[in-house]
C-alpha cells in the first residue's frame, strides 16, 4: 500500500496534449501562409522554417509524453489511449511537414486554388482537433463530453468535405494538365494534404473513444 502511494500518479498528459495540440495549430496556420505568400520567396521561406520548428517542437512533446507513460503508475485515462492519442497528433504535424517538403523538393512553381481548399480544411481539421484536446481533463462533465463529442463529429464533416474536394481536384488535374510532371508533383500534394485531415479524424475517433468510455 506504501508502495503504491510513492509511485508517480496521473502526470500532465492533458497539459502536454494542449501544448502538442497548440504546435499543431501554429504548424497549420504556417501552412496555410505559406500557400497563400507562395510567390515571395522570403516569405515561402519563412513559413516553411515555421513548419519545421512546429514539427521539431511537437516530436519533443511527443518523446515527453512517451516518457512519462513508463514512469507514471496511474494514468488519468487508458495507456493505450494515450499512447494513441499522442503518436496520432504527431502524425498530423509529420504530414504537414511532408507536403512542405514536398512542394519544395518537386520545385512546385505556384499554387492553385484547390491545393488552397485543401490546405484550408486540412487548418481546419487541426483546429478542431486542438480544441477537443482541451475538453478531455473535463469530459466528466456532461455539458463538456456532449461538446468534444460535437468537435469529433465536425471533424468527420470536414474529412468528408476534403474527399470531394480531392475527387474534384484530381478529376480536374487528369482532365486538363498536360504536362506529365506537373501532373504527379500535384497528384501527390493532393493525397497528402488529404491524409492530413484523414489523420485528424483517426485522432478525433480516438478522442471520441475516450469521452464515451469516461464520461
Amino acid at each position: 500500500m506504501l508502495f503504491g502511494k510513492l509511485l508517480p500518479r496521473e502526470g500532465n498528459f492533458f497539459e502536454l496534449f494542449n501544448q502538442h495540440g497548440e504546435r499543431i495549430v501554429e504548424g497549420a496556420r504556417a501552412f496555410i501562409q505559406l500557400i497563400e505568400n507562395y510567390a515571395d520567396p522570403a516569405l515561402r521561406e519563412k513559413y516553411i522554417n515555421d513548419v519545421g520548428n512546429a514539427e521539431r517542437q511537437a516530436d519533443r512533446i511527443t518523446a515527453e509524453v512517451n516518457r512519462l507513460l513508463h514512469k507514471t503508475f496511474i494514468t488519468p485515462i487508458d495507456r493505450e489511449q494515450i499512447h494513441g492519442l499522442i503518436n496520432g497528433m504527431d502524425d498530423i504535424l509529420d504530414l504537414l511537414q511532408d507536403a512542405t517538403e514536398t512542394m519544395s523538393l518537386y520545385d512546385v512553381r505556384a499554387m492553385n486554388e484547390d491545393i488552397l481548399r485543401l490546405g484550408d480544411l486540412s487548418a481546419k481539421c487541426c483546429e478542431r482537433v486542438q480544441h477537443a484536446v482541451t475538453l478531455l481533463p473535463r469530459i466528466n462533465d456532461h455539458a463538456t463530453a456532449e461538446a468534444a463529442i460535437k468537435t469529433c463529429e465536425e471533424i468527420d464533416k470536414l474529412e468528408s468535405d476534403a474527399d470531394r474536394v480531392m475527387r474534384s481536384a484530381m478529376s480536374k488535374l487528369f482532365r486538363e494538365e498536360t504536362d506529365v510532371r506537373e501532373l504527379i508533383k500535384l497528384k501527390t500534394i493532393y493525397e497528402q494534404l488529404e491524409s492530413i485531415s484523414d489523420r485528424c479524424e483517426d485522432v478525433a475517433n480516438l478522442i471520441e473513444g475516450v469521452v464515451l468510455e469516461h464520461s
